[in-house]
This record gives structure tokens, C-alpha cells and sequence, in this order.
């Protein structure tokens, strides 16, 4: 059987449930904990249910090659193999030129600015020059920014210190556990491993030096034919965040709710 499509906003509140797509294995933003998914997407997923009166339905996926795969996957074609079609995506990049390329969704209501950040045990001082940090153990997500940059720069000075890891909280997992000597991974990252306790790890507070990338802003996805779905939540996000429920949900993960530029 094919792909069912994406409910508009009236079909979903007939139906009482709004299917949510998250990424898995993506803590802080959302992660299985022994069969109870929990994270900052399934916490906002669930209120912004709670908020249009509906159940919550959540479908954690891997993330594809690249994100237009996921938006394709997940909320406007579905998989090869078929399936039903989520009403939302979280964690969608909100970006002009991307929105273009992807003309069958629309990208709505950024909720959060998301950019790099490093975390180093006590013995390291994290503010160095990252060229500094030679001979120290650097643990990244593989193939991915952080993996690049410290591979990469400074003439490819630090390739033969990188460790690769299967996400950016396993990298800093590896510093806490004193396997690693410091990461680089997302700033939500960096700051949840924080939260976690312990005084093992400590976070960068200076820029990172090189690095070419400004951050980026982060929305909620809805298929293209589900745009009042998409006005709906551009009303509702500023709303849950002036009546302090998005910041509340972020705080309980140790994460910073940073404004989108885009706001």
C-alpha cells in the first residue's frame, strides 16, 4: 500500500491524533530511554498536540543522507517500501535557499538557533587555539561538520588526534567517561552533556575559531498541502514560548533557548 498523505489541520482534529516525525538517536532533541522516547521534539511535539486539543502520535526515524530525503521519507511521499506520512517533522532546517529545493513542504514557526560548541575535560584548557589541542584525543560525529573542521583545519594538523563516533552526544559521553579528551558536536549537545552532572566537562566560551559556519535556525516541517496546519503552528510557537512552555521544556534537557534569527 502506498503512502497515506499528511492530514490538514481539519482532518487531524477529526481524527484526534497528529503524527509527529522525529530523528532518532538524537538526544538532546529526542531519544529512546529504555522504550519511553524522551527529548526536547517529543516534549514540544506533545504540547503543541495538547494545544490543537489532539493525541500526540510520534514516528522516530534515521536520518537519511541528507535532509531533503527525510522531508521526502517523512512527510510528503513516504518510503519506497510505503507507509503513513507524518503531519509534522521536527527539527527542520529553516533556511530560504533549502525551502526552495524542497517546494513540497513549507518550513514553519523556527523555535530554536542552533550552531557548534566544544566540550573539554577539567585537565584541557578549552580556550585554547584548537591547534593546541594536538596530541589530545578529539572525538566527533562522523562525516560531519565538527568531523570536517577538526579534521581539516590547521592544515590537517589535528586528522591523526580525531576519533569518529556514531552522534555528537556519544563524542562527549567519551570525554565524560575520560575516554576522550574533548568533542565538538551542537551547542544542545554540549550544553545537555553539561546538565548531566558531574564536574568532568567543561564547555568552550569563546568562538571557534575558522569555522565556517554561522549556525542555523531550526522549524517545523508540514507538507505543502497542509498549510493550514503550517498557520496554525506559526501563531502557536510564538504563543507557547511568551506563555514560557517551549523555554520550560528546553531547561528541563539544560539546553538554552537561543531565538532563531528569523523570529
Amino acid at each position: 500500500m502506498g503512502a497515506l498523505r499528511a492530514a490538514s489541520l481539519e482532518k487531524i482534529r477529526s481524527a484526534g491524533v497528529l503524527r509527529i516525525a522525529v530523528y532518532r538517536d538524537f538526544a538532546p532533541w529526542a531519544w529512546d530511554d529504555g522504550g519511553t522516547l524522551r527529548g526536547i521534539d517529543v516534549e514540544l511535539g506533545t504540547a503543541i498536540a495538547q494545544k490543537l486539543g489532539v493525541k500526540a502520535e510520534f514516528r522516530d526515524f534515521l536520518a537519511g543522507d541528507d535532509v531533503d530525503d527525510d522531508l521526502r521519507n517523512m512527510v510528503w511521499k513516504g518510503p519506497a517500501t510505503g507507509g503513513m506520512l507524518s503531519d509534522i517533522m521536527m527539527h527542520a532546517p529553516f533556511d530560504r535557499t533549502f525551502a526552495l529545493r524542497n517546494d513540497r513542504v513549507v518550513i514553519v514557526a523556527p523555535y530554536y538557533r542552533e550552531s557548534f560548541a566544544i566540550g573539554c575535560s577539567r585537565d584541557l584548557d578549552c580556550e585554547d587555539p584548537p591547534v593546541q589541542f594536538k596530541g589530545h584525543k578529539i572525538a566527533v560525529e562522523l562525516n560531519s561538520i565538527p568531523d570536517f573542521y577538526m579534521s581539516g583545519q590547521f592544515g590537517g594538523a589535528l586528522r591523526s588526534d580525531v576519533v569518529h563516533m556514531t552522534s555528537g552526544m556519544v563524542a562527549l559521553d567519551s570525554v565524560r567517561d575520560g575516554k576522550s579528551d574533548l568533542a565538538m558536536a551542537t551547542r544542545a549537545q554540549v550544553e545537555h552533556a553539561l546538565s548531566k552532572g558531574g564536574d568532568v566537562l567543561v564547555a568552550r566560551k569563546g568562538p571557534i575559531p575558522a569555522l565556517t559556519s554561522p549556525g542555523w535556525d531550526i522549524g517545523l516541517a508540514v507538507k505543502d498541502d497542509s498549510r493550514d496546519l503550517g498557520d496554525r503552528l506559526e501563531t502557536l510557537l510564538p504563543e507557547m514560548i511568551t506563555d514560557k512552555t517551549v523555554p520550560a521544556i528546553f531547561a528541563r534537557y539544560g539546553v538554552t533557548l537561543r531565538a532563531p534569527l528569523a523570529s
